[in-house]
């Protein structure tokens, strides 16, 4: 695989169509999904000539821990849908390039399983909030057992965005139609990658809050369902931020009002997302709106990006833009469908290499003398909010 293109093209052959829907799909119309990756199309680079590169610098600090990469790997869900065990590929794949690894609360394996199969993750770890004050402490407690010093707290996805492939693909939660499931047992190699010799993966974070009897995944979809608070608000944030003594940071900031608060109450940092195009369709893409919530926090909170990465420039321009660094979601998975750790790591060496080749061709070699000086603009800006000038007029 030369490309995260390819790397999905092949993913989409190799698993059967409610797997690939799930991994490639959005909400409604999915013009947010398709706005992710189009906006860093909108985005030009001007390269400097005669600059020495005879090396690239792309270390970076994020929340005090160096990284050799301004990339980790971005909280997903239901991932062993995908390869068995996608979730320790996943981690192990990060680790052994010097990444974090963020595990979602709705992950195929548990933070414990994760850590005993990968001892020296850097693992983050991303929370919903939950109607049960019992079972989020619980929750909190097993990852400060563990280890994990980054909590990633989800604020956009409450209720479940409008995904109309999910209904077409379900007779009822995790019953196929008779179509899908045809089109399964045309996927003997999945089967035997996904399935055997468990069968369809529970979800691990949450199997001990489930009956013996519901610990699959009809149970913990239903579960984490009944589960999800809609209530959660400003509030919540705040006493979460009192119970969390390690790093915070609040995911699912698309406004610079909210990433302001943010930074009022003390969180770490922010995450700037659309939640992948699943939820609210029509918001803006997730780097339309970076430059407006850098100008108002950068400095003060560490900003993260997720949102269409699919090219080591999609990285640059993220970074010149305001990032930190960026948060990997589908590309990393197309990765781990095809092949496990092997095919994940495979995406991660892709997206440096492009970095790297970016970075030497455009005349800055250092990953911290990237600026928005750098950068023009295709098209008009999309974004919905007043802010200043991005880009640079070219003379």
């Amino acid at each position: 695989m030369r490309s995260i293109a390819e790397m999905a093209a092949l993913a989409q052959r190799r698993v059967p169509r409610f797997a690939w829907e799930y991994l490639a799909g959005g909400a409604e119309d999915e013009l947010t999904l398709a706005r992710n990756v189009s906006a860093f199309t909108d985005i030009g680079l001007v390269p400097r000539t005669l600059v020495a590169a005879s090396a690239t610098a792309t270390e970076v600090s994020v929340l005090g821990q160096k990284l050799a990469l301004p990339m980790m790997i971005g909280p997903t869900g239901y991932n062993a849908m995908l390869y068995r065990d996608a979730d320790v590929h996943l981690a192990k794949a990060a680790t052994a390039r010097g990444l974090p690894f963020c595990l979602s609360t709705v992950s195929t394996s548990s933070m414990e399983q994760i850590v005993a199969a990968v001892p020296d993750v850097n693992l983050w770890f991303q929370l919903y909030c939950l109607r049960e004050a019992r079972i989020q402490e619980d929750l909190l407690k097993r990852a400060e057992a563990v280890g994990v010093q980054t909590l990633l707290l989800t604020s956009d996805a409450v209720v479940l965005g409008n995904r109309e492939w999910d209904k077409r693909s379900f007779v009822r939660p995790r019953q196929l139609t008779w179509r899908n499931k045809f089109d399964v047992l045309c996927h003997p190699r999945w089967m035997r990658q996904a399935l055997w010799p468990r069968g369809m993966p529970s979800l691990g974070n949450l199997d001990p809050y489930l009956p013996a009897d519901a610990r699959n995944a009809a149970g913990a979809a239903h579960f984490i369902g009944a589960q999800m608070d809609a209530e959660l608000d400003w509030q919540a944030l705040e006493r979460l931020r009192n119970r969390w003594q390690g790093k915070l940071l609040l995911k699912g900031v698309l406004h610079p009002a909210d990433a302001e608060r943010a930074a009022q109450l003390g969180l770490d940092g922010i995450v700037v997302t659309n939640h992948g195009g699943r939820q609210l369709d029509g918001s803006p893409a997730s780097i339309e709106v970076l430059p407006a919530i850098a100008a108002a926090v950068r400095g003060r909170l560490a900003i993260l990006l997720d949102g269409g990465i699919r090219r080591g420039t999609d990285i640059l321009k993220a970074r010149a833009l305001g990032a930190d660094a960026v948060l990997l979601g589908r590309a990393t998975l197309y990765g781990v469908a095809v092949a496990g750790e092997q095919g994940a790591g495979q995406s991660l060496d892709l997206l440096a290499q492009e970095l790297r080749l970016a970075m030497t061709l455009l005349g800055s070699p250092d990953i911290h003398t990237l600026d928005r000086g750098q950068l023009f603009q295709r098209s008009c800006p999309h974004s919905p909010y007043p802010q200043p000038a991005v880009f640079e007029n070219l003379q």
